[in-house]
């Protein structure tokens, strides 16, 4: 194993290269940048748009939009900011030894000896901070949402170690902001919202099960356990099956939120939304090549377009 990188300039191996922390940020804040992820945006977007939904779903639903969901939509995205880097920090924390034997993991801050688990159990603490003085502005029972996301987020990292099917707990835990964001708007939580939610774990499955398969030959000598190890060859068949059940609960999603209040046009808009990302899903099915890693990274990335697409169409029906 080659030696660690210590500088703080040292940059992490799957970083976009010149990305803004390594360019801009000072010098002794980019280990804890780069512990949070910060480097990698995407990340905080997939986390993100499912609140998103969530939110204009709640408003087609309801038709009831208020100046409070002006906040909701910014605290939204300071929230997954600093969620995203607190979880990414636990995950770092307890996989602290396995990303040491993983090329692509081991010049992460706390294997390559950049932070200390300790100084990374702070930087954990005051993100989550952070995160719950924007929690507190909302409801009661999304806060009451807010803090039962914690159970989720704490056993992720250990899914990997029990289960072939990791990227269930992550979806579980990625797309509780469609749950928790509906319900900061609408006071209540109802059926629309838990279709969503299913629809994203489903999206979730479809991109980190590409995802994963950057590391499939060092998990297999490791023991970590993932969808695409699982899969293996016939990732392709499973994938699919996850193209349509994205679409198919985020469409029931979107069909029942539009039915009781939206006009015609208003749901037809809504139900474009998931169709049109089931063919940006299908693009990355045709580019798919479980064995090279370069191009797994490349269509996972492009997950974010793919979920930006809903939300402008989800977007455009609350103007019809």
């Amino acid at each position: 194993m080659q030696d660690m990188p210590t500088s703080p300039d040292a940059p992490v191996a799957d970083a976009a290269i010149d990305n803004w922390v390594d360019r801009y940020a000072p010098a002794f804040s980019r280990p804890f940048l780069r512990l949070s992820r910060a480097d990698r945006p995407i990340g905080t977007w997939l986390l993100l748009l499912p609140c998103w939904w969530g939110l204009a779903l709640a408003i087609l639903y309801d038709q009831s939009p208020r100046w409070f969901d002006l906040w909701i939509v910014v605290g939204c995205g300071i929230g997954a900011f600093l969620m995203r880097g607190a979880g990414c920090t636990w995950n770092d924390i307890t996989d602290r030894n396995i990303d040491m034997q993983v090329a692509r993991t081991r010049s992460r801050p706390i294997p390559s000896g950049q932070v200390s688990v300790e100084a990374a159990v702070a930087w954990m603490v005051i993100q989550a901070l952070l995160a719950a003085i924007i929690l507190f502005t909302f409801n009661k029972a999304a806060i009451g949402l807010g803090f039962l996301s914690l159970l989720l987020v704490t056993v992720y990292p250990f899914a990997k170690r029990f289960t072939w099917w990791p990227q269930v707990f992550l979806g579980l835990a990625f797309n509780w902001g469609a749950l928790l964001v509906w319900t900061a708007h609408a006071g209540t939580l109802n059926s629309p919202a838990i279709l969503l939610y299913a629809g994203g774990i489903a999206w979730t499955l479809f991109y980190d099960t590409i995802y994963a398969h950057q590391d499939t030959d060092d998990d297999a000598l490791i023991g970590v356990k993932s969808t695409a190890r699982l899969f293996g060859d016939k990732s392709p068949q499973w994938l699919r099956r996850f193209l349509m059940a994205t679409v198919g609960l985020i469409g029931l999603a979107a069909l029942f939120s539009a039915l009781p209040n939206a006009s015609v046009l208003a749901l037809v808009i809504a139900l474009g939304g998931p169709w049109a990302m089931g063919w940006h899903m299908a693009w990355q099915l045709r580019g798919l090549d479980i064995n090279n890693p370069a191009k797994m990274h490349q269509l996972f990335l492009a997950n974010r377009d793919a979920g930006i697409i809903p939300l402008v169409f989800f977007a455009a029906a609350l103007l019809a």
